[in-house]
């Protein structure tokens, strides 16, 4: 016996849940099959010690589509909203960034900071609003394409002459050339640097990392909040309106093969050798695991397997959770400060310096950290009178030289709170449990490949018009009825919902010419 669908996503990631949910909407019959026991994919909320949760994964709310909120009506709760940004000095004299506003530097720098941010904002605004649109084909007639990019050509002129100059320099420019030119604070120029290359197998000195630091703009201009019980609560409130709008979600239900009758996709085969029928088979996944492991290299032209295979995704990124008995003391701040977004990242060299091993499939020896304190305003994530600490750390490579090992992760972590330490120095004598996520813990938890946040980089020859690969850049792949509508899609990751919205368009859309 099989089971048949108008539509089977797999994968109940954010994107797949807002994909899922769109189509519903529009009367189709949708199968949401998730791998792990919970919805969410990198969005999730989980217990990692005893009493102690913590958003696995992603752990701030900062690009969130407002056309996929208000579309699907999400209405996300925030412990804390407007986050500032502290970067930290050893001498306690940090530098606060808070919006527009920047404390802890001089009044030039902070002038230039307004006006930089105003011309990155307006960028980043130009960009979302493409974001929200499937990318034209590149040398085609079709009309839908010539229209995008004409309207991409008008905003571009729309800029001015001398914006669009600066825009079309700064797009391929790396940040440290930015950032040396406009500031002198050494914490301001970190932290920039940082919000940068956060994710990525990039340095400052890279190019493309002004626009990952536009793509970071681009959600909510650099708005940063935190979703009160954690990431997970986005990711169940999507999968509540997708069971609203008639689509059926089962987790626990690991897809292993994307099944293929006659040169299209006709349905899935699971695990435990459960088949569900559909002619359109929509994938969550990243276009690695999609095309190479789900399908199948031998159902698809080999030189887009060649492409696909050579697509960039390698994690730089470790997750740090501790659970700890107690606030630590950093100087200069108080106990509101630490439900802010707390970075260490010394200067625009000490982010380059950091980036140097892992070209090397090394790890940092001085790391850059993004922590969060969630419990500090949320105190549903740890037991009463004690705190979460959740920490992004780079640079971890995928691909260690001598592997993961129990050696390694514990040196990594141990390394991680030296860094720690020389900010807060008593930190060690409050933890109590802990827990890494390497790169290679994250693939395997999350099943992306690499354990890259992505699904891909993001850099010119993987963005927009050729993401993931040329010839797949509008959701749907060189196979008859399969689809993207993950990270690996335009426009790319983070907790958007915009590849989802805009696979399930490009679906209907097609629908509806056929």
């Amino acid at each position: 016996m099989t089971d048949r669908y108008d539509a089977i996503v797999v994968g109940g990631g954010h994107n797949g849940l807002v994909c899922a949910a769109m189509l519903g909407r529009a009367g189709r019959n949708v199968l949401v099959l998730e791998a792990n026991g919970q919805v969410g994919g990198a969005a999730i909320t989980r217990e990692f010690a005893d009493g102690y949760t913590v958003s696995a994964c992603a752990h701030l709310l900062y690009q969130l589509q407002p056309v996929v909120q208000k579309e699907l009506g999400i209405e996300p709760d925030l412990a804390v909203e407007d986050m500032a940004t502290i970067a930290l000095a050893e001498n306690g004299e940090h530098v606060r960034i808070d919006g527009v506003q920047v404390d802890g530097v001089s009044k030039a720098d902070a002038q230039n900071f307004r006006a930089f941010h105003k011309r990155t904002a307006r960028f980043a605004k130009l960009l979302n609003k493409y974001f929200n649109k499937t990318p034209p084909r590149l040398g085609t007639r079709d009309w839908a394409d010539m229209k995008t990019l004409g309207s991409l050509g008008l905003d571009l002129r729309l800029l001015g002459k001398t914006e669009m100059q600066a825009f079309l320099r700064l797009i391929g420019m790396n940040i440290h050339d930015e950032v040396t030119e406009r500031f002198e604070s050494p914490l301001l120029k970190g932290a920039i640097s940082l919000d940068a290359v956060l994710g990525t197998h990039l340095g400052p000195r890279s190019p493309n990392t002004m626009l990952t630091y536009l793509y970071r703009l681009a959600g909510d201009y650099g708005r940063v909040s935190t979703p009160a019980g954690g990431m997970g609560s986005i990711s169940e409130e999507l999968a509540h309106i997708a069971r609203q709008s008639g689509v059926t979600i089962r987790t626990g239900m690991p897809v292993t093969r994307i099944i293929v009758d006659n040169g299209r996709v006709a349905g899935v085969e699971t695990a435990n050798g459960d088949r569900f029928d559909s002619m359109t088979v929509i994938s969550n996944a990243d276009p690695k695991r999609t095309i190479l492991d789900l399908v199948g290299p031998q159902h698809v032209e080999a030189r887009f397997t060649h492409r696909v295979h050579h697509l960039r995704a390698r994690g730089n990124a470790a997750k740090l959770h501790l659970a700890l008995d107690g606030l630590p003391t950093i100087a200069g701040l108080d106990k509101k400060d630490f439900a802010q977004r707390l970075v260490i990242a010394g200067d625009e060299h000490y982010v380059e310096r950091a980036f140097n091993p892992a070209k090397y499939g090394e790890c940092s020896a001085e790391p850059v950290i993004e922590m969060t304190f969630p419990s500090v305003r949320d105190d549903t994530m740890a037991p009463h009178g004690k705190q979460v600490m959740s920490a992004v750390v780079q640079y971890a490579p995928y691909a260690l030289k001598g592997g993961w090992d129990d050696a390694a992760r514990e040196a990594f972590e141990a390394t991680t709170i030296r860094t720690i330490e020389k900010y807060a120095p008593d930190i060690a004598s409050h933890i109590t449990a802990s827990e890494l996520l390497t790169p290679a813990d994250i693939e395997q938890e999350f099943h992306m490949t690499g354990g890259h946040w992505h699904h891909g980089e993001l850099t010119m020859d993987q963005f927009m018009f050729v993401r993931p690969v040329a010839g797949a850049a509008q959701y749907r792949m060189p196979l008859d009825g399969l689809y993207l509508c993950g990270a690996g899609a335009h426009p790319g990751g983070g907790v958007s919902g915009a590849a989802g919205r805009n696979a399930a368009r490009a679906i209907l859309a097609r629908e509806k010419a056929a």
